[in-house]
């Protein structure tokens, strides 16, 4: 006879679920700076997200050291709300963003998350797409060679160290000269350049103060560019984790437009900065320290960021992602650790220099240093014809610049070279968010190197060339401007109307 303590035991049993697993958890054994080491989750994968269970609610965190007895981990909320022994568990998944078109015209944060106060991103019935934060870049089977232009609206630039569709520029130089307003002035032109589709333009503010990143948000705006932009900051209040992770959630939302077939552009606004973030989650972290303390894979951080930037195959869909990285140099120096190493990693960089900037050049492009190593592939038939002249004349104008220093009397024919020169480093110069399409950019260069501007004095060859871009707009633009822009070309026709327009207007201005 069966006791009525075992038969209600019995029942009891009867009810428990069967479905039991077994759990891995950690226990946090110390926390400060954003920084968690937990014992336990031997199990867990390299940059697996993590869920930190606080009195408070639960943090989300990335495991990042993988030890022998311990987890180094990085949490991505407020660190302050984990206490020693707090369980952590696994998710079971690496740290994803969540795309979709929802994004275009919205400022997020490293995460995703929507910083500008108009609410949720994306509609609560919207089917979810998320990309990994970081994922192996293109092979080069899947690739294509970069031949499409992107315009930046900037004369020197596109004529000199012309940027294509799917290319890695570096934009390099020491602060306040003018690196963030050259990327401001690309964004504001996308829209100008009906030749080619406009890209998604993304700009990461890395730890920039949050008052520059809405002044850059609102000149975006009252200029119309948020229409096709995505902002993504993690300002200087964030912390380095978010430093960190911005860069590459941004690649992310990049690669999800180049999936998709369309062109998509982002800016890294700056690298430096990011070197700084993960420089000190390394240290914090315990990882040795190699050269002036970053980690010994600091090249491998940026090498597998930029090398995302891609031109894809057909067979792939042809979308692009172009790439723009910013680095800040001390004192001019580029032979610094981190500038050494991104120089390395892109297809060229544009170098601004502080003494030409403060010369009154702006943008303050050395165009020795700066070079495009895709070059003239992504340049269109009309720049190609005008371009070249325009760097030969200007290389030997620095060249006979040094040394008139020490020549007293110069012939005729150095005279009129050094003369030129200074017509075209006038011509050049450019007001910014002020970026000028590539058609007037040709007519301009066109004009410069044809010496129609060296009986002008320097000083007012660039009224002189807005008012003959002013004149062609308004009396020929169906002929000369239309004509240039839609086919990318500078026919001999188109040439010899261009000449004719260039003589009038010489006519009426005397």
């Amino acid at each position: 006879m069966t006791s009525p303590i075992i038969e209600g035991l019995k029942k009891e049993l009867e009810g428990l679920a069967k479905d039991v697993k077994p759990e891995r958890i950690g226990r946090v054994l110390e926390i400060g700076d954003g920084i968690a080491r937990i014992y336990g989750l031997s199990g867990v994968a390299s940059q697996e997200m993590l869920s930190f269970e606080t009195a408070q609610g639960t943090v989300e965190g990335i495991a990042f050291n993988l030890e022998e007895d311990t987890v180094g981990a990085i949490v991505l909320g407020d660190y302050t709300k984990i206490k020693e022994g707090d369980v952590v568990r696994q998710t079971n998944r690496v740290l994803s963003v969540r795309v979709g078109d929802a994004l275009i015209g919205r400022v997020v944060g490293a995460l995703g998350e929507p910083l500008d106060g108009r609410g949720p991103i994306f509609k609560e019935r919207e089917k979810e797409v998320f990309y990994p934060a970081e994922r192996p870049a293109p092979s080069v089977t899947d690739r294509e060679p970069v031949n499409i232009p992107l315009h930046t609206g900037i004369m020197a630039i596109d004529a000199m160290i012309p940027v294509g569709r799917g290319q890695r520029e570096l934009i390099i130089g020491d602060r306040q000269i003018g690196k963030t307003s050259i990327v401001i002035d690309a964004i504001l032109n996308q829209a100008r350049d009906s030749r080619y589709p406009t890209p998604v333009c993304i700009y990461v503010a890395i730890g920039q103060k949050e008052s520059k990143v809405a002044k850059i948000v609102a000149t975006l705006k009252e200029k119309g560019a948020m229409d096709y932009t995505i902002v993504v900051s993690a300002p200087a209040s964030a912390p380095a984790p978010l430093w960190y992770l911005a860069p590459y959630s941004a690649a992310a939302i990049g690669e999800y437009f180049m999936h998709q077939g369309r062109d998509a552009l982002v800016i890294y606004d700056d690298l430096s900065k990011h070197a700084w973030g993960y420089r000190e989650i390394s240290l914090l972290l315990r990882r040795p320290p190699g050269r002036e303390a970053y980690p010994g894979d600091i090249f491998y951080l940026h090498s597998r960021l930029l090398e995302r930037a891609a031109k894809l195959s057909k067979e792939k869909g042809g979308g692009s992602l172009t790439a723009l990285p910013i680095i800040e140099t001390q004192l001019g120096d580029v032979s610094a650790y981190i500038p050494t190493n991104v120089i390395s990693i892109t297809d060229g960089q544009i170098y601004l220099e502080p003494e030409l900037f403060y010369q009154g050049v702006r943008p303050a492009l050395n165009v020795g240093l700066s070079v495009s190593r895709v070059g003239s592939a992504a340049q269109t038939k009309a720049m190609k014809k005008v371009a070249g002249r325009l760097r030969l004349e200007l290389a030997q104008f620095r060249e006979l610049a040094a040394f008139v220093q020490f020549a007293s009397e110069l012939d005729e024919g150095t005279k009129k070279r050094i003369e030129r020169g200074r017509v075209l480093t006038e011509l050049l110069k450019q007001s910014e968010l002020d970026p000028i399409p590539f058609e007037k950019q040709v007519i301009a260069i066109y004009a410069g190197t044809h010496g129609y501007f060296d009986d002008v004095l320097s000083a007012d060859v660039p009224a002189t060339c807005a008012a003959l871009l002013d004149y062609i707009e308004k009396l020929h633009r169906a002929d000369i401007l239309d004509t240039i822009r839609e086919t990318g070309d500078l026919t001999k026709e188109t040439e010899e109307k261009l000449k004719t327009a260039i003589d009038d207007f010489k006519k009426l201005s005397i």
